[in-house]
């Protein structure tokens, strides 16, 4: 199997009342916080369509997670049999794309949106962001 090199631009950070991962919780809707999501100035022009009450899913880069890990006790629970990462959502992978779906509350003047239930650190970096799209959605 051949691979491919990719690279990825950050398009901003999450600004978040949550500091460390034992601040966060396992999921958005396990308790996760309302937060910012700065996005670069370069990008601006990318959130133009965005409005408050949309529902968008946020791809970030878990920069805190351990790449090398292949197998992990689901949720944490040692009573649990371990199971490969790809059929959990451990953010210790090969590839640590965070993906969160958020409520957008607002957007200020600069372009970041304000979102709730987050459960990124704040510092995460933000690698992508798209609306969660229902059966008649036109984008």
């Amino acid at each position: 199997m051949s691979t491919t090199d990719c690279s990825l631009q950050l398009i901003g950070v999450v600004r978040s009342p949550l500091r460390s991962l034992d601040d966060a919780p396992k999921q958005g809707d396990e308790g996760g916080a309302a937060a910012w999501l700065e996005i670069e100035d370069r990008f601006a022009g990318a959130v133009r369509g965005l409005a408050a009450g949309d529902a968008i899913l946020v791809l970030t880069w878990l920069h805190q997670a351990d790449r090398a890990v292949l197998e992990v006790h689901p949720r944490g629970d040692r009573t649990r049999p371990l199971t490969g990462v790809f059929a959990t959502r451990s953010p210790d992978r090969p590839n640590p794309i965070g993906l969160h779906q958020v409520t957008v509350l607002g957007i200020d003047a600069s372009g970041r949106l304000h979102v709730h239930p987050l459960e990124a650190i704040d510092g995460t970096p933000i690698v992508d962001i798209k609306p969660v799209l229902s059966r008649t959605a036109d984008r």
